[in-house]
């Protein structure tokens, strides 16, 4: 490594995908937010199962939201603990959580907030914005 070069990489981040009813996505983004993750979004979305199954199954609606949320590899396991354990607490509370590796993010800055390392950089949040 060069003299004077810093190591900008040293966390690596995942995309955690969400997806819960739609009563409960702030619920569960303001829990996941709790683990130091800077960026999410919230996107709405409707169940596959039919009407029928619904009914049979004693649900009523389908409609979900899915969280898009860049974490931390480090605390993901912490993170996807809380989620089964609320998933398996709190009344309607159900849902899934799947994560995706990421292999690259572009530019010190957006890397630092991402991964809520800005001050380890010597960069401010002002920077990039």
């Amino acid at each position: 490594m060069q003299k004077g070069k810093k190591n900008i990489a040293p966390i690596r981040l995942e995309m955690l995908i969400t997806i819960v009813d739609k009563k409960k996505a702030d619920f569960y983004a303001d829990l996941i937010q709790t683990f130091q993750v800077n960026m999410q979004m919230i996107l709405a979305a409707k169940g596959t199962a039919e009407e029928k199954m619904l009914e049979y199954l004693g649900l009523s609606k389908n409609e979900k939201s899915v969280i898009f949320s860049l974490v931390r590899e480090d605390r993901l396991m912490e993170i996807l603990g809380a989620l089964e354990d609320r998933f398996a607490s709190v009344k309607g509370g159900k849902g899934v959580a799947v994560s995706i590796p990421l292999s690259s993010i572009m530019g010190a800055s957006a890397f630092g907030f991402l991964s809520n390392e800005l001050p380890r950089f010597g960069l401010t949040e002002e920077v990039g914005r």
